[in-house]
């Protein structure tokens, strides 16, 4: 049986894909050149990121549609 690994506060950036499966860690990376994206952590080279960074990231980008919008 495996284990799951329990979330720990911060995550490097290579390991986006793992937990969040749609998100390319390329991708990740040209939005953090341009400066837009989740906040994100350095630790000399290493870049670092926080479930809940990613998650309120996510959570104010919505796609609307027509039937979201207001009138």
């Amino acid at each position: 049986m495996e284990t799951i690994k329990p979330r720990t506060d911060f995550f490097p950036a290579p390991e986006i894909s793992h937990h969040y499966n749609f998100l390319n860690p390329g991708t990740m990376a040209n939005l953090r050149c341009k400066k837009k994206g989740p906040r994100f952590y350095k630790r000399g080279h290493l870049v670092l990121y926080r479930f809940s960074d990613i998650d309120a990231w996510l959570a104010s980008q919505p796609v609307l549609t027509h039937d979201s919008m207001p009138e």
